[in-house]
């Protein structure tokens, strides 16, 4: 993974705590959470405050999040919205903690100015036992103060603030004065400087989890299903259960719901140039796993790798190669049903608020498209690349690093984004909508 870490696609916009009084405040926070304290002087943190070097020392790298699940935080910085969330155990959270962090960034920002907030995203359940349990994850509700009590503490004084001001005996009360006077001493002024965070409460909704080999949970759509990338769960309350090789089931699925849509038919992009790039990506894996020397290689000699290696194409190439032809030049379509290898890497995710879970799915189901796979599943990606002979990890990296990293954003954008101001490229409409290659979805 060094290839990954040196480039800052692995560990990377992570915050630095290297202060003492930073290390310190941290501390704190860690002991007023687990009991324990770290002796490093300097690590990194992601958004919810766990690091990697900690995590080493500690020898738990789930000292943060016991049981995979109610995940706590330590927040030194409103920058760590800006950082990644490490080892996920859940697709949702890392929504979560960022939006905690912009709806409350001023009174954070005021709190983490003298000390640490610790907190938790805290649910009804602690164990998952069983992949039923997964279910009864209703709801997330966010969980913070300062180790000091600071919120606590201007909660319980502005009560006594309002007991002051209405009682009428209240300036005779010498021990209510008293308790005013030993909380502000925490807190400040809460009449003029309120100290409070705004709770929040999110549903659960569809997710994706990491427990039990991975699993993706739609339960809110008309069509719900629970679907497995290694063994297929029992006894889960979704009518439907399917594992990756049901690639038909799937396919139905994702069209009867209407989360896909196919890459060629969008408006305001390019379909025929991101199925080129996809087709690029699997020409490296072809190759490479071949024993193919890539060095020096540009994405400018793939026309010529192909050529010299066209024995070794997959059918996942051939496949996006006769699209791009009926896409560009009104070649004969292509028949491309789910069962095709080629056929998932032909969609990507429909405008919806599941859209971001779609995409995390089609990257697990076309592994060969790195990009995709590096921007929507990171832990996939990494798990996938440590099995990589050498060739392919240098082009990958090398890549990753000069064209995406570049371009987060702009790249982001083109693949996924449902609404950028660009004019519709002219698609045949009526020639897609009879015969497309997506015809074949329910034969």
């Amino acid at each position: 993974m060094i290839r990954l870490i040196q480039r800052g696609l692995m560990f990377g916009n992570l915050f630095h705590v290297a202060s003492p009084a930073l290390v310190e405040r941290y501390n704190r926070a860690l002991e007023h959470l687990t009991g324990k304290r770290t002796a490093l002087t300097d690590f990194y943190i992601d958004i919810s405050g766990y690091s990697p070097e900690v995590g080493n020392e500690l020898n738990d790298p789930l000292y943060l999040n016991h049981n995979g699940v109610n995940r706590q935080f330590i927040l030194l910085s409103t920058e760590q919205r800006k950082c990644p969330l490490l080892d996920a155990k859940f697709s949702t959270s890392h929504g979560i903690l960022k939006r905690f962090i912009a709806e409350n960034e001023a009174a954070l920002f005021a709190l983490t100015a003298r000390d640490a907030v610790a907190g938790e995203l805290v649910n009804t359940v602690y164990d998952i036992s069983h992949p039923a349990r997964l279910f009864d994850l209703r709801a997330i509700t966010v969980e913070a103060d300062t180790t000091r009590g600071t919120v606590r503490n201007a909660d319980r004084l502005a009560g006594k603030v309002d007991r002051f001001l209405s009682e009428d005996d209240a300036w005779f009360d010498d021990v209510l004065i008293g308790e005013m006077i030993q909380l502000a001493g925490q807190t400040g002024d809460v009449t003029r400087n309120p100290v409070k965070l705004k709770p929040l409460k999110m549903d659960k909704g569809n997710f994706w989890t990491s427990h039990f080999g991975g699993l993706y949970i739609f339960q809110t759509l008309d069509h719900p299903a629970t679907i497995a990338a290694t063994q297929k769960p029992e006894d889960v309350p979704t009518k439907y259960t399917f594992d990756l090789t049901e690639r038909n089931r799937i396919a139905k699925f994702l069209e009867y719901n209407d989360l896909v849509e196919p890459v060629v038919k969008v408006r305001g992009i390019n379909g025929a140039a991101i199925l080129r790039q996809k087709m690029d990506f699997i020409l490296v894996s072809a190759v490479t796993e071949a024993g193919v020397d890539l060095a020096g290689t540009t994405r400018r000699d793939m026309r010529r790798l192909a050529r010299d290696h066209a024995h070794l194409l997959s059918d996942e190439f051939r496949g996006l190669a006769d699209l791009v032809n009926w896409a560009e030049n009104g070649g004969k379509w292509p028949r491309i049903s789910s069962q095709h290898p080629a056929y998932f890497y032909t969609l990507r995710a429909a405008d919806t608020p599941d859209a971001d879970l779609v995409n995390m799915l089609l990257a697990e189901l076309c592994p060969r498209d790195v990009r995709q796979l590096f921007i929507c599943h990171k832990q996939a990606f990494y798990a996938t690349y440590a099995t990589w002979p050498e060739a392919k990890k240098e082009y990958v990296a090398q890549y990753l690093e000069a064209e995406y990293k570049a371009d987060k954003v702009g790249a982001r954008q083109a693949l996924f984004g449902h609404d950028a101001p660009m004019e519709p490229a002219p698609q045949p409409r009526d020639l897609i909508e009879r015969v497309g290659p997506w015809g074949a979805v329910r034969r």
